[in-house]
């Protein structure tokens, strides 16, 4: 897999933070890399699993692009449809997740909104930890509509579930100070 000393994967629900914390532990100095960014990538025109999603969701295309939000509408609405389209950008992602961490000799961290993504390898847990009525605040403010937001949250694991799986939990009720601080002591750790 990677000649790493520790890998981490950095999760928790859609709106607890996460990606502020990869960005806070990015910043510290630690190598990160984020699963998202990669799931984009995939799906960009000349992507490679553009072709599969464009050929399965075709009403999602426009302008010769995957209009991801239309996408989502349909995905997180139907978990036949979210499994549907894993099986096509998952082996993708995961791969390229693969190449980037391979023959990293420190600590990375991959922030990834899975609890059991198909990795090699072995991975301890960092999750952000979110009340569920602040997640949807956060959500909001982001302009998604709190029918969308509270689908895409039922299409992920709860927050008792996040908890089960963690080796460290960062809470992130606070301000975004009070995250910083956390973060800082838990690079300290890593």
């Amino acid at each position: 897999m990677f000649n790493g000393q520790c890998g981490w994967l950095l999760g928790g629900g859609i709106g607890s933070g996460k990606s502020a914390v990869r960005v806070l532990l990015e910043r510290s100095g630690l190598e990160t890399i984020d699963a998202d960014s990669i799931g984009h990538e995939v799906l960009e025109p000349d992507g490679v699993a553009f072709g599969q999603v464009a050929e399965g969701w075709p009403s999602v295309v426009i302008d010769g692009r995957i209009d991801r939000k239309a996408l989502g509408a349909i995905v997180f609405d139907d978990r036949g449809e979210l499994e549907a389209l894993e099986e096509i950008t998952h082996p993708h992602i995961f791969g390229t997740i693969e190449r980037l961490v391979h023959g990293i000799d420190d600590v990375v961290i991959v922030e990834i909104p899975l609890i059991r993504p198909a990795m090699k390898g072995v991975w301890r847990r960092i999750v952000v930890d979110c009340d569920d009525s602040t997640r949807l605040g956060r959500l909001s403010k982001r302009g998604m509509s709190s029918a969308d937001a509270e689908a895409r949250m039922r299409s992920q694991p709860s927050r008792s579930e996040w908890l089960a799986v963690a080796d460290l939990v960062v809470p992130n009720h606070g301000s975004p100070e009070e995250l910083a601080s956390t973060v800082e002591q838990l690079s300290r750790q890593l």
